[in-house]
């Protein structure tokens, strides 16, 4: 999909209908002077659907040992105040320690972000550790693909 700025993102091509989706509560605290969500918020609202996800599938926050190792976060359209804003969140990666997730930031509708986020497994000494075969089972539950492909 296009953006209203003209340009595409290599991440429209996922299918984002298979993704977990978390609708997001803006508030005006959010927005900066120009009245537009500020920059610093969309991390916020991405570890928001990151948690939304996990709980979603049924997981224990407190039993969950990560760290965020890494975030990339692409700009395409602003985002007012009143808007009705949505994550989309897909497993992008699955490494042996790691897995990545990417994501698309919508607000009514239109893709005005997409981020790539990388969380590091740690073990009981809080060391990378790998991830289990269970991690790796719900994990897969939002694998990425094109558009178009099963």
């Amino acid at each position: 999909m296009t953006s209203p700025s003209g340009r595409t993102h290599a991440l429209a091509a996922l299918n984002w209908d298979a993704a977990h989706h978390t609708p997001i509560q803006t508030r005006y605290s959010d927005t900066d002077a120009m009245g537009h969500l500020n920059n610093g918020t969309y991390i916020i609202y991405l570890e928001t659907a990151r948690v939304e996800m996990l709980r979603g599938m049924g997981l224990s926050l407190t039993d969950i040992r990560t760290v965020l190792a890494r975030v990339e976060l692409d700009y395409v359209a602003e985002i007012k105040l009143e808007q009705d804003v949505v994550v989309d969140t897909l497993l992008e990666r699955l490494g042996h320690s790691s897995y990545t997730f990417v994501a698309r930031v919508t607000a009514d509708g239109i893709p005005c972000a997409y981020a790539r986020t990388v969380q590091v497994n740690l073990g009981e000494d809080g060391k990378p550790g790998p991830l289990g075969e269970d991690q790796r089972g719900w994990l897969s539950r939002y694998q990425a693909q094109e558009e178009g492909h099963a």
